[in-house]
């Protein structure tokens, strides 16, 4: 692992106050913190150690902290160190210090920034999980981009990282899928879209064809192609039928006098499901996500595991028969009191137990979602994360309940909500694909302004915030654009080192242990504190759960880097390259490989891919 100068500092402010006050309980030091002040001109770090530890040392947080000042200006990294506010110390860091991370950050790479933080817990994160009904739209690509990226960054950080896809093809929403799969059907066997038209087929078979998209004309005729014309339905009355038929046939048509057999609507539903769990993997491919796990909600039912988590929470006691309170609000005119299977969510945090069982017996919703979570919590995992959509934020009481029930405590669950994104061009929302037939679909997102901008955009917003996705911007070639100026700075980066290298080769050998002393120009001090500050980004943003610090970061890193490359413009002696100062231009050159090196790290965290030169 990498050397983080703040975990490093930490211990010795925590071994200056414990040396200072010899019977501080653990529990103090644990609290001790060491980070960059507010206000930069107040020095490089700040401790709260003296704030927190006043009381248990019996010492007023002013005292305190003159005396840790004393006690840490003598260390060999710290150049000053003064007492600041009610219990705080600013420090100052030695400049030879700060230089010495340039090759730390050289020697090891992309790997600069890994950490032991998260301690190989296996953590299990789940997103994107959309319902296999359809193509990817842009709701899902948010969710996707999050929940890639904070896999990678809690991989980075140390945890044990398995990205999962939970495949929700069980149902009423996949039987309308096969519905509507089965109505493509036939109009691929019969070409008569008069016959069977929406609205007729609707009405002949009593249901709703709720996916009416033109992405399921392609699965209509391949089950055409299979099939021929023997799954096509039949007009008949009741004497007609015979025992097998009335067991085999789907409800809805018959009553409306049409022999539809329900392993027919099993064949479209099947059938679609695979075809467009493919198009889907293949979006996500697109979009640079490939997750390690695809869970099918359908074979977990079928394998017993729902029955298997309410015997679970039957044996803990947390399952009874019981009758809820009406919706708080307005009442809807058909709720009725009457008895149900539910859970006791309310021990665990929740408002309201949770019913398990519908009236006609099927399990509800969020019984099949605590066996999925329990089959995670078996599986060994530690920690599980869920990346949502906003609009199910009131599902999160009942979701942390079930698995804290489940788990007995021992797995936490934690939800990333993300929120809406609009897309938006000259101003404008941008229309509905015409194939998806009611949303702009992944694809359409990624073949506008490609993958490595889709990615960097949606994470350049904190998750729970709403956003509109620019594509006039994205694409725009201005430091307003945070895509362009990142990608920008490390293309700049190379090329400095590949202009290096063709004017002399030993310019750019073993940079690592080039002298850094000819680096004392602000400009070149910051940008080096800016690296530095990398280890520690990526441990805080992996325990905040927020991959948006990340785009942040090299935001900053960049704007850093291009300052000091305009700086070099105006001042002929704070160029790169100097033929005349050799040891000036390996000290600058050995900078520029580390911000290149940050900046692929931090990319590498985004799924976004590092470019060679700018065209």
């Amino acid at each position: 692992m990498t050397e983080n100068i703040f975990t490093l500092l930490t211990q010795e402010v925590r071994g200056a106050l414990a040396a200072l006050v010899p019977e501080l309980p653990p529990e103090a030091l644990a609290r001790v913190q060491v980070e960059p002040p507010r206000d930069a001109a107040h020095g490089d770090m700040a401790t709260n150690a003296a704030l927190v530890a006043a009381k248990p040392a019996r010492m007023p947080p002013p005292k305190l902290a003159a005396a840790l000042a004393e006690k840490l200006v003598a260390l060999p990294m710290v150049a000053e160190a003064a007492p600041a506010g009610p219990g705080f110390v600013n420090m100052r860091l030695q400049e030879d210090f700060i230089r010495a991370q340039v090759p730390v950050a050289l020697r090891a790479g992309e790997a600069y920034g890994d950490s032991t933080l998260g301690a190989g817990v296996k953590a299990n994160v789940e997103y994107v999980s959309a319902n296999p009904t359809g193509p990817m739209h842009v709701g899902h690509c948010r969710g996707a981009v999050v929940g890639d990226a904070l896999a990678n960054l809690m991989a980075k950080a140390g945890w044990a990282v398995t990205k999962e896809y939970y495949i929700n093809d069980a149902g009423n929403q996949v039987i309308a899928l096969g519905w509507a799969t089965y109505w493509r059907y036939l109009l691929a066997v019969t070409g008569d879209t008069d016959h069977w038209n929406a609205e007729q087929t609707e009405r002949r078979f009593g249901v709703t064809l709720q996916y009416r998209g033109d992405y399921l004309v392609a699965v209509g005729a391949a089950l055409a192609e299979r099939f021929g014309d023997s799954l096509m339905p039949r007009h008949i009355g009741n004497d007609e039928l015979s025992p097998e038929d009335t067991i085999a046939a789907f409800g809805p048509a018959l009553a409306q006098g049409w022999l539809v057999k329900s392993t027919w609507i099993d064949t479209c539903r099947e059938t679609a499901v695979a075809m467009m769990m493919t198009e889907i993997r293949e979006d996500l491919t697109l979009l640079g996500v490939n997750q390690d796990v695809f869970r099918s909600e359908r074979a977990m039912v079928e394998a017993g595991a729902v029955e298997h988590a309410v015997k679970l929470l039957e044996d803990k006691g947390l399952i009874y028969e019981g009758v809820l309170e009406p919706p708080k609000g307005k009442t809807p005119e058909d709720w009725e009191p009457r008895p149900q299977t539910l859970f006791r969510a309310t021990e665990f945090g929740d408002d309201v137990d949770r019913p398990l069982r519908k009236s006609d017996g099927s399990n509800t919703y969020f019984a099949n979602d605590i066996a999925y979570h329990a089959d995670k919590v078996a599986r060994g995992e530690q920690l599980l994360i869920d990346v949502w959509g906003a609009d199910h934020g009131g599902y999160v009481p009942r979701m942390t309940a079930a698995v804290k029930a489940v788990s007995g405590g021992a797995v936490p669950l934690e939800i990333v909500l993300c929120q809406i994104v609009h897309v938006m061009k000259a101003g404008e929302p941008v229309r509905m694909s015409k194939r998806a037939g009611t949303y702009i679909t992944l694809r359409d997102l990624i073949e506008e302004v490609g993958r490595d901008a889709v990615r960097f955009t949606m994470l350049t917003r904190k998750s729970d915030a709403q956003m509109e996705f620019d594509l006039d911007k994205v694409v725009e070639q201005s430091r307003d654009n945070p895509v362009f100026y990142v990608q920008y700075a490390h293309a700049r980066c190379r090329s400095v080192l590949r202009q290096a290298e063709a004017t002399d080769p030993a310019l750019v050998v073993d940079l690592a242990a080039a002298p850094l002393d000819a680096l004392t120009d602000a400009a070149e001090m910051a940008l080096i504190r800016r690296i530095t500050a990398w280890p520690r980004t990526v441990e805080a943003a992996a325990t905040a759960r927020e991959p948006h610090r990340i785009a942040f970061f090299l935001q900053d890193l960049a704007g850093d880097f291009h300052v000091l490359w305009n700086r070099g413009r105006d001042d002929s002696t704070l160029r790169f390259i100097r033929a005349e100062d050799p040891a000036a231009t390996r000290a600058r050159l050995a900078l520029v490989a580390a911000t290149a090196t940050v900046i692929r790290s931090g990319l590498g965290v985004m799924g976004v891919t590092p470019v060679e030169e700018m065209r």
